[in-house]
């Protein structure tokens, strides 16, 4: 799952970044509506958390804009002010779900992984192959009785394989669905991740390498 949070007040922008990076999703921030929009635009989020009183583009327009873009990244609205009119305004707007703060952390997980399924329908909060379990939800997976012991990536490339049920998924779109901003496109962060995946899963092997296309289970 990648997320990007939009949010002026860098100490709890950067708290959220790294609390939702421990939960195993790839975060991008963005501390102005200006850049939050732009990145919003460039990037393909599954859910953007985004703070509606902002400095430069104020959160408002910036939701507007996703909503006329059609971006595919369901929106979670953060407001100061709790009334049911901002409520009301914030939904009218095009936003998904609206939270005002101050809230529970785990309430806001809870909110950007039902505002994820929603992204994708067709993906239960459960994905199974034979053996092999993996709790998007709880953001835990196993294999027969053996619980899986994966790294954040890991786990976002082993859910991503699943969810696309056969589908060969290039490393391109690995990179781009898994790993935030930062990673370097000519990396072999996705090669080594597949083989370290690959090693804790363990036999009978499920995930295979097609020719020229990607990785599918």
């Amino acid at each position: 799952m990648r997320v990007l949070v939009v949010e002026d007040d860098e100490e709890m922008a950067n708290a959220v970044a790294s609390g939702l990076r421990r939960m195993r999703m790839a975060v991008d921030v963005a501390f102005d509506g200006t850049d939050g929009l732009e990145r919003a635009l460039t990037n393909d989020y599954d859910v953007i958390v985004l703070d509606r009183d902002l400095p430069g583009t104020h959160g408002d327009e910036v939701c507007g804009t996703l909503v006329s873009a059609e971006t595919r990244g369901r929106i979670l609205m953060l407001t100061a002010a709790s009334s049911t009119d901002d409520l009301v305004d914030g939904l009218g707007l095009g936003a998904d779900d609206y939270l005002p703060k101050p809230f529970d952390f785990p309430v806001l997980v809870a909110r950007i992984t039902a505002l994820a399924r929603r992204a994708h329908p067709v993906v239960p909060p459960v994905l199974r192959h034979g053996d092999l379990v993996v709790d998007t939800a709880r953001r835990k997976a196993s294999r027969g009785d053996r619980p899986l012991d994966l790294t954040p990536k890991e786990f976002g490339v082993l859910e991503l394989l699943l969810a696309s049920k056969g589908r060969a998924v290039s490393a391109e779109e690995l990179l781009e669905r898994v790993w935030d901003e930062t990673a370097d496109p000519f990396t072999h962060a996705v090669k080594v991740t597949i083989s370290r995946l690959r090693a804790k899963l363990g036999d009978p092997p499920i995930i295979e390498t097609v020719a020229r296309r990607g990785y599918r289970i």
